[in-house]
């Protein structure tokens, strides 16, 4: 069997939960990243504007209207969503290392389909890697973001005390 036909054959096994399990990172990180862009726009409204308190914890900007708790929940929803992108994309490498030992147990067994067995265990290794790299590439973009809007949120805390009133 041809080295493609292998890699076909694997993106029909093994493979396929890699891919998966990319579709699901790929979904994650555009929704943080949604979140955490609007997280950050109406942020700066308020971090980067006079804030003027209000009664109940709300605070007025020349340009809206809002509740703190509604930042923090923001912050919150963003940071979970985060949490479970990292460690999807963590276990990338896991997975291409778990393809390679479950294509290499039958070389034991049979000889004859070294060969075979030997490219299907590069694949999923490939993958793995091929993955892990691209998502941590897009943490690296992401992480700044989040890094971003929990000093914002920290620092508008600070700024309107728990009573509402500036400080």
């Amino acid at each position: 069997m041809s080295v493609i036909g292998v890699i076909l054959r694997n993106l029909i096994g093994y493979d396929l939960l890699i891919f998966i399990a990319a579709a699901v990172n790929v979904w994650l990180f555009l929704e943080t990243r949604r979140r955490a862009m609007k997280l950050y726009k109406r942020l700066r409204l308020v971090i980067f504007l006079p804030v003027q308190p209000m009664e109940g914890g709300t605070i007025k900007t020349p340009a809206q209207t809002f509740a703190v708790e509604e930042f923090v929940r923001m912050r919150e929803e963003t940071e979970s969503l985060y949490a479970i992108f990292t460690n999807v994309t963590a276990i990338f490498p896991l997975m291409g290392i778990l393809g390679t030992v479950i294509s290499l147990l039958p070389m034991v067994a049979n000889m004859a389909d070294m060969q075979q067995n030997f490219f299907a265990a590069l694949t999923s290794t490939f993958w793995g890697l091929v993955f892990a790299i691209a998502f941590k590439l897009c943490d690296a973009f992401l992480s700044s973001r989040m890094e971003d809007n929990d000093k914002n949120v920290t620092l508008l805390l600070s700024r309107v005390g728990a009573d509402g009133e500036e400080k």
